[in-house]
């Protein structure tokens, strides 16, 4: 998995700040929103990741059965 970016982890950091700061009026700090963001990746990134590889998956067995699809309409009568 590509590693993220610091401008990537800068903002998921700020978003952190913002989510505390609006819907639990509480101000945390750089390091607090580097910790959660930290304990989120190491603990719970690999579900998304996972998701996102099924999610893959699936469209590609989609396109595949299409594409047998559209290869079988090209076949002549005999």
């Amino acid at each position: 998995m590509k590693p993220l970016t610091k401008e990537e982890k800068n903002q998921m950091m700020i978003d952190i700040q913002r989510y505390f700061a609006e819907e639990r009026e509480e101000e945390i700090g750089e390091l607090a929103a580097i910790n959660i963001l930290e304990f989120i990746t190491k603990n719970l990134g690999s579900y998304y990741y996972n998701q996102g590889v099924r999610d893959s998956r699936n469209i590609a067995v989609q396109r595949s059965q299409l594409l047998e699809e559209d290869l079988f309409a090209l076949e002549k009568r005999v």
